[in-house]
C-alpha cells in the first residue's frame, strides 16, 4: 500500500493506508463502533453482534468481495474505509462502492479521509474497476466538502425498501 497526505502538522509523520490484519480488530472495533454511532446505530439501535462478525470474517475470506484498509500513524489507527465490488448493467468491467469511511474526530481535516479514499481508488484500479463510488446522509456537510474535491456528485437520489 501507499503513504498519502502531507500531514498539517510539522514534523507529524503522514498516515499508512494498509490492508487490514486479523490482528487489528482491537483497534479497528471501535471505528466501527463509531461510524456506526455517526449514523445513529448505537444502544437500542445497535447493529446485532452476529453483523459485526460476520463483516470481520469477510474482509479475510478470499471468495467475498468485500475489503478493508485502515489508515494507520506511528501504531495507532485513525480510520477505516470499508470497499466491494460487483457486477454492473452499463459497464463490463467490475465496478467497486466504498461503503464505509469513518477517520476518528481528531483526524479529521488532516488528510485521513482523502488518504483512505485514494486507497480504494488504488485498489479499485488495481483490481480493474472502471468506478468507484459512494453514498453519504444530506447532512455529512464536512464529509461532502471532502467528497466534492475527490469525486463528481452525480444528482442521484438514494431509495432503499427493507425486506
Amino acid at each position: 500500500m501507499s503513504v498519502y497526505g502531507a500531514s498539517p502538522d510539522p514534523g507529524r509523520a503522514p498516515a499508512l493506508v494498509r490492508p487490514v490484519e486479523p490482528a487489528d480488530y482491537p483497534r479497528w472495533r471501535p471505528l466501527w463502533d463509531g461510524y456506526n454511532a455517526f449514523y445513529g446505530r448505537h444502544g437500542e439501535t445497535a447493529l446485532a453482534e452476529t453483523i459485526t462478525e460476520t463483516t470481520w470474517r469477510r474482509f479475510f475470506d478470499a471468495a467475498e468481495p468485500v475489503h478493508a484498509l485502515v489508515a494507520e500513524r506511528e501504531g495507532r489507527l485513525l480510520g477505516l474505509v470499508h470497499y466491494l465490488y460487483h457486477r454492473s448493467t452499463t459497464r463490463i468491467e467490475p465496478i467497486c462502492y466504498l461503503q464505509d469511511l469513518f477517520t476518528l474526530e481528531t483526524e479529521r481535516g488532516r488528510g485521513v479521509g482523502r488518504a483512505l479514499i485514494k486507497g480504494v481508488y488504488e485498489q479499485a484500479a488495481a483490481a480493474g474497476a472502471g468506478r468507484v463510488y459512494w453514498q453519504t446522509h444530506t447532512t455529512n456537510a464536512a464529509g461532502r466538502l471532502l467528497y466534492d474535491k475527490l469525486a463528481e456528485h452525480a444528482g442521484f437520489i438514494v431509495y432503499g425498501h427493507n425486506l
